[in-house]
């Protein structure tokens, strides 16, 4: 009677000691599949993330080009300003003139 409880809990142990093993291989396979999917994605991130930085340079390399493309623009729009002023000047001075003119 002892032996055949000594047997039985030896199965047991046997049981129990091939089910950890069978689900620790499980677990490693599992452990190594997800690790190379959250390397890849930790890839894939780091590769966006350097891409927004890139983007993010080009784009304040891209305004600071606006700025300085506002004020050419700015100061020749003041010269532009000065210019039409000194036409319509111009114009107002020699209107008088215009009536002695034959018109085409």
């Amino acid at each position: 009677m002892i032996l055949a409880a000594f047997l039985a809990g030896l199965v047991l142990v046997v049981c129990a000691a091939v089910y950890a093993v069978v689900r620790g291989f499980a677990l490693w396979r599992d452990a190594k599949r997800s690790g190379g999917a959250i390397t890849s994605e930790l890839a894939s991130f780091d590769a966006r993330a350097a891409r927004t930085e890139r983007l993010f340079a080009e784009a304040e390399r891209s305004s600071r080009e606006l700025e300085a493309a506002l004020a050419r623009l700015r100061a020749s729009r003041a010269h532009l300003d000065v210019l039409l002023g000194s036409l319509e000047a111009a114009q107002r001075r020699t209107r008088w003139l215009r009536a002695l003119l034959p018109l085409r």
